[in-house]
């Protein structure tokens, strides 16, 4: 059956990008791809879901230090240039580098020093996200792959690699939700909670969300943005007063959503689908105020 929805996807690069980092999700915490290639030794898809279910495993083992973690990002970084060049017009393998430059943020490797042309952005991996853009020019994964490196990394460059993507998106982008992960990590980020709670209902945040709103209207059937991508524009509408169109983003969701933001933004994570629930409550009732937690 996955082979069956790989077959059929690409070479549509975001769909076929997004399909393969879910089943690499799946696949890492199973031995289904060893089952799999029993009953199929040369389908051509088994490689580059094995990349990508090492690259999970080594972002995996990178966040908790265990004693293997850098023989699993070799591997893993080993895999993905060998994709690379088995593979040279699909933006996956370039994700997968991109992905790993996370494991390495004092940028020790060469590929993660390149410059770019934009003054305000410092040396990074670069290289590796052209690599995916030319790809895919507005691969999501890319650009969000590029946003939580700098958040990582050096939080000051995530907005200024923001800013400089917006100016370009085509009308109904999803990738007008960016700024909507900002406003999410500027609060994560705060100790003091009190002190940022309405800042939704301040600038930047306000016209970050209307504009993300607007590019949400203009997309396509063809075109429909993510679960999670609506779960933080449904949240910032909310948290913004915007009710009737915090209720359009709601209905758009129907019964699917995503824990994040809502996890992040909860007075602890357990209670996310409690919080999800009293935004949705309170936006369908046309509450006046949002700030009622």
């Amino acid at each position: 059956m996955a082979s069956n929805l790989l077959d059929t996807t690409a070479p549509r690069w975001g769909l076929w990008s997004s399909r393969t980092q879910v089943l690499g999700l799946v696949a890492a915490r199973s031995d289904v791809l060893d089952h799999w290639e029993r009953e199929d030794p040369d389908n051509s898809h088994l490689s580059l879901l094995r990349v990508r279910v090492l690259v999970e495993r080594a972002l995996a083992t990178g966040a908790v230090g265990v004693p293997e973690a850098g023989r699993v990002e070799y591997e893993a970084r080993a895999a993905s240039v060998r994709a690379a060049r088995l593979f040279p017009e699909d933006p996956v393998p370039w994700l997968c580098l991109l992905a790993l430059a996370v494991l390495d943020p004092e940028r020790q490797l060469p590929e993660h020093r390149f410059p770019t042309s934009d003054y305000l952005l410092p040396p990074g991996p670069w290289r590796l996200f052209d690599e995916a853009i030319r790809r895919d020019a507005f691969s999501r994964e890319a650009h969000h792959r590029m946003l939580r490196y700098w958040q990582a990394v050096y939080s000051p460059a995530a907005a200024d690699f923001v800013h400089s993507v917006m100016p370009r998106l085509p009308a109904g982008s999803s990738l007008a939700a960016l700024p909507l992960y900002l406003s999410v990590e500027q609060y994560r980020r705060e100790l003091r909670k009190d002190s940022v709670r309405r800042q939704w209902l301040r600038e930047p945040h306000v016209s970050r969300t209307v504009l993300a709103y607007e590019s949400w209207r203009a997309s396509s059937a063809e075109n429909p943005w993510p679960v999670a991508d609506l779960s933080h524009l449904a949240h910032a509408l909310w948290a913004s007063a915007q009710m009737g169109r915090a209720v359009e983003v709601f209905e758009a969701l129907g019964p699917f959503a995503s824990p994040y933001p809502w996890a992040t933004v909860a007075d602890s994570p357990d209670r996310a689908e409690e919080f999800m629930e009293t935004a949705h409550s309170q936006a369908y009732a046309g509450r006046a105020t949002a700030m009622a937690w």
